[in-house]
């Protein structure tokens, strides 16, 4: 069976490579010139099983708006006249409740769950592959005493589905975090996802196509998807800019661009591009910089340990697919990594970066089928698509070569939207 996979940032090149080792032909192709060069690019660096969450949840209305003033803030909404962003963001409100919030949650656990055992699996088969890997969890940075009362509605969450987690004073976290030593005054508590990783997620991309070559993937670059060309209810084709393309089954793993091309043959899926930032700065002094991964939570920006590299992530900007990086783009990450680890790296030296986000308005990641027999998609994990690539990579993969999933399907397919 011949399959061609739309995308190769991290979720095309996994669902690629568990379709080769599965014995499937395989075409991946990207516009850009190498893979994981766009949402895969320069993120966070974190496997953030235990903080897997939508969102979408109960108080963030009002939170967004006190983000919203804040001098570095995690929030920037620019008003456009877009039917679209507004309709994406009035979803996204009306799942801010208790219900929705518990449900899309344990749908994004189920696939988030799924595949830190499949990044398992993986390492074990590969284990020469290198991405600046660690497994030494991630720290929630509680700066006040009502952050600290707020995490009691987190810690509920975590122990019912599973995630580890312990709860730290100032001491534990400067125990788990030694270079926070250095600003003991900045923070009160924290609490700490012990079985988070962190690591590169464009190395192991990068990685990971090597591998997939071996098996006999076939990756073409440079080449721009024009759109699906339908014939009833199959696809006949993927036009490109090299002409038409043909397989047996076809997967659309293009992250933000995913309901462009989808637009195309009548799928309607609510991804929204949301803009994020982040700086990569060289370790100066070990022992005052982060171990792993520690998330201010009155900024919402992660800081990574990746090597002898910090990379510092954060701010959600709604303004569509805007890529630009002003001069100014990166002052709230810059601002955190300076506050929190002032010896730890050269900002002087950061290398910015801006990519896009393919959020869906509850959160949970959209996988599986469509109304087109041979048409799948495996796009909008918004924050969490290298927390989520290998899980979701291989349900894909699964499901493309009709084998019974490993997971429940429930509530993860373009069905939910009622197509």
């Amino acid at each position: 069976m011949k399959v061609i996979v739309l995308g190769a940032g991290v979720i095309g090149v996994t669902t690629a490579y568990y379709l080769a080792k599965q014995g499937a032909e395989v075409l991946v192709l990207d516009r850009q010139p190498g893979p994981g060069m766009e949402t895969s690019f320069a993120n966070a660096g974190e496997l953030s099983y235990g903080m897997t969450s939508p969102w979408a949840a109960p108080g963030v209305p009002l939170k967004a708006i006190k983000w919203i003033l804040m001098k570095y803030r995690p929030l920037i909404l620019h008003p456009l006249i877009s039917p679209t962003m507004w309709a994406w963001c009035l979803r996204l409100l009306q799942n801010c409740n208790a219900g929705d919030y518990r449900i899309n949650k344990s749908r994004m656990v189920r696939v988030s769950n799924y595949s830190r055992d499949a990044l398992t699996d993986l390492m074990a088969d590969l284990p020469d592959l290198q991405f600046d890997q660690r497994e030494m969890g991630t720290l929630q940075l509680f700066r006040t005493d009502k952050q600290v009362k707020a995490s009691a509605a987190d810690q509920e969450v975590l122990a019912e589905f599973g995630s580890p987690f312990e709860i730290l004073d100032r001491d534990g976290c400067i125990a788990a975090e030694p270079g926070l030593a250095h600003v003991a005054d900045k923070f009160v508590g924290g609490l700490r996802m012990t079985a988070d990783r962190t690591g590169d997620c464009r190395m192991f991309t990068l990685a990971l196509a090597k591998e997939a070559e071996k098996l006999g993937v076939a990756f073409r670059y440079g080449v721009t998807i024009e759109g699906l060309a339908p014939d009833r209810m199959r696809i006949a084709g993927v036009d490109t800019t090299d002409g038409r393309e043909v397989a047996d089954r076809y997967v659309c793993a293009l992250g933000p661009y995913a309901p462009i091309v989808l637009k195309s043959v009548g799928i309607k899926v609510p991804i929204y591009p949301i803009k994020g930032y982040s700086i990569t700065l060289p370790v100066t002094d070990s022992d005052a910089a982060p171990r792993s991964t520690i998330m201010d939570e009155t900024h919402k920006v992660a800081i990574t340990r990746l090597g002898d590299r910090i990379r510092v992530a954060g701010q959600a900007e709604i303004i569509g697919y805007n890529k630009n990086l002003g001069s100014h783009a990166t002052d709230t990450v810059r601002h955190v990594v300076t506050d929190l680890f002032p010896r730890g790296g050269d900002v002087s030296k950061a290398e910015g970066w801006t990519g896009l986000r393919p959020m869906t308005p509850d959160g949970t990641p959209v996988i599986g089928p469509t109304v087109y027999d041979n048409l799948f998609v495996n796009s909008g994990h918004g924050t969490l698509g290298w927390t989520m690539a290998c899980g979701s990579g291989r349900l894909a993969a699964d499901l493309v070569l009709n084998r019974p999933p490993e997971i429940s399907m429930d509530g993860l397919t373009v069905a939910r939207y009622g197509q």
